[in-house]
């Protein structure tokens, strides 16, 4: 019994000593230097976290938290409030705890930080939001390579600009498992010029990690912590590591997921939210689970729950390099009137960077499911949003894209067909055709693979020549599809067919395509 209750006050006395108390001062950083000066004076009421516990400042601006060896302590930003922003215009918000540095991996860690230093201050400088603004939104920027990495500069960083949007975040994949080309990621991003957010994805772990909180060690390195939260308007964001590894069923590869630090953190977050806010999930892996296999569904469960009072929320993924419209309801889990939507967002890089090459000299690397590669732009007004898709190298207005033989022959039946991709398309949309101005009819939903995609994957095979580039994968069902039979009984001629469709958020998108009718 003794050597119980002495092994009790020993394990008891090790979790205190590992546990310090972090302190210091959320103040406003008058000149912009990243040092606290006398004159300088704290901010009240800022909240700050050691990716668990969250706490607000006194009136001077003080906080004290406690820190344990391997949490990252960081500032959640409030409104009327920037970061400063570092050489590659990433915010500087946090401060990484490693006593004695990151575990030993391939590739680079957190060096040893020694022993917490007498003061941790964050510097804020004021900033006059608006509810009403735009986020740059990129899914999988996903380079192998330094030639990937040129790719993505020359087809996607190249065509944006800075004055559509106040800031911009990449849901993760920033690379594709060569961790050491994170700086190169880093120095594409900054060309941009707008304040970056980070989240992590599966091809941005260490994957010798034994453990699930150290797969992320690089990227905190990199771009500091891969759970946190910031404020703008009236949105509330939170990033997430929703990738648990190595997979807790079988220690293999990987699984969908939160830890219950994660949950944690998320439950204290909130409970500093108003409920009239919209919440804005950013996570790489889609909260689909398919029975399990993909996500495990009690940390969605309780996620869910967490959401549940708030009745504005969104969640923005990527990972699965289609793009798609996902909604969960009571049936999912989510005890709301209201479902929740997470728009599966298209990637920068599409396929892989497959494909031929277009006039840039990048690969056109349109996605499985007939989506062009492209970013988007979520606009927020208050606690609601819409998005726009935009196809890289195209005009903004590029929505549809039309698939309809070229040349038909006359003839009473008709067995051909019109098909639409309307990339921001969900199954309960209306969309409609008309032939040369003809009557608008409805077109009919189709879950299926996208011709148009499928007739170019298929020139791998039919080409008299090798093809250049890397041939795209296979195709997949399409989840914004639509056909009709068109019309091949009118006199001989050319005709033109318009495609009109209206999206979500009420939006009309239009597109055309020409077809003949022959002898």
């Amino acid at each position: 019994m003794k050597k119980i209750v002495l092994a009790t006050l020993l394990m008891s006395f090790s979790v205190l000593c590992a546990q310090e108390k972090a302190k210091g001062y959320v103040y406003n950083d008058t000149n912009k230097n990243g040092k606290k000066e006398s004159k300088e004076k704290g901010i009240s009421n800022v909240l700050v976290s050691n990716g668990v516990d969250v706490v607000a400042t006194d009136a001077k601006g003080k906080y004290e938290i406690s820190l344990t060896d391997g949490q990252t302590l960081f500032v959640i930003k409030p409104n009327s409030y920037q970061f400063l922003l570092d050489e590659y215009n990433l915010p500087q918000f946090y401060y990484n705890y490693r006593p004695t540095g990151s575990p030993e991996s391939k590739y680079k860690g957190i060096k040893p930080t020694g022993k917490l230093p007498k003061e941790i201050n964050f510097a804020l400088v004021p900033f006059q939001e608006s509810e009403q603004f735009t986020a740059y939104t990129f899914g999988d920027p996903q380079a192998y390579n330094l030639e990937e990495i040129q790719y993505f500069k020359d087809g996607i960083v190249n065509e944006i600009d800075s004055n559509k949007a106040v800031f911009g975040i990449s849901l993760g994949d920033l690379v594709g498992d060569d961790l050491d080309l994170h700086l190169p990621y880093k120095n594409a991003i900054k060309e941009i010029g707008l304040p970056w957010y980070n989240v992590i994805g599966n091809h941005d772990m260490n994957y010798d990690a034994k453990i699930d909180e150290h797969s992320d060690e690089s990227f905190e390195q990199n771009f500091g912590p891969a759970n946190y939260s910031y404020n703008y308007g009236k949105v509330h964001f939170i990033v997430l590591d929703n990738i648990l590894y190595p997979d807790p069923r079988d220690g293999k590869s990987y699984w969908g997921g939160f830890r219950e630090d994660q949950l944690k953190f998320i439950e204290n977050d909130l409970k500093h939210v108003p409920k009239d806010h919209l919440i804005v999930l950013s996570h790489h892996i889609p909260l689909a689970d398919n029975n399990g296999e993909w996500f495990r569904v009690e940390d969605r469960d309780r996620l869910f729950d967490l959401l549940a009072e708030y009745p504005n929320t969104l969640s923005l993924s990527a990972h699965t390099h289609i793009q798609q419209q996902l909604f969960y309801g009571k049936d999912k889990g989510f005890n709301r009137t209201k479902p929740h939507h997470e728009y599966n967002v298209g990637t920068t890089s599409g396929d892989w960077y497959s494909g031929v090459k277009n006039a840039q000299g990048v690969p056109v690397s349109t996605m499985r499911d007939g989506t062009p590669k492209g970013y988007a732009f979520i606009h927020f007004d208050g606690n609601q949003y819409t998005v726009d898709y935009k196809v890289a190298g195209k005009p903004a207005d590029y929505q549809i894209n039309v698939f309809a033989p070229k040349a038909v022959k006359k003839a009473k039946k008709s067995r051909h067909e019109v098909f639409a991709n309307v990339f921001m398309g969900m199954p309960t949309d209306e969309v409609m055709f008309s032939v040369d101005n003809r009557e608008w009819k409805k077109m009919k939903y189709t879950n299926d693979d996208d011709p148009a995609y499928e007739s170019t994957f298929y020139k791998w095979d039919v080409s008299e020549k090798a093809m250049e580039g890397r041939r795209p994968s296979k195709s997949m069902k399409s989840t914004h599809l639509w056909s009709a039979k068109i019309p091949t009984d009118l006199p001989v001629g050319e005709y033109k067919i318009k495609i009109k469709a209206t999206d979500l958020y009420g939006k009309e998108h239009f597109g055309e395509t020409i077809y003949k009718i022959t002898e």
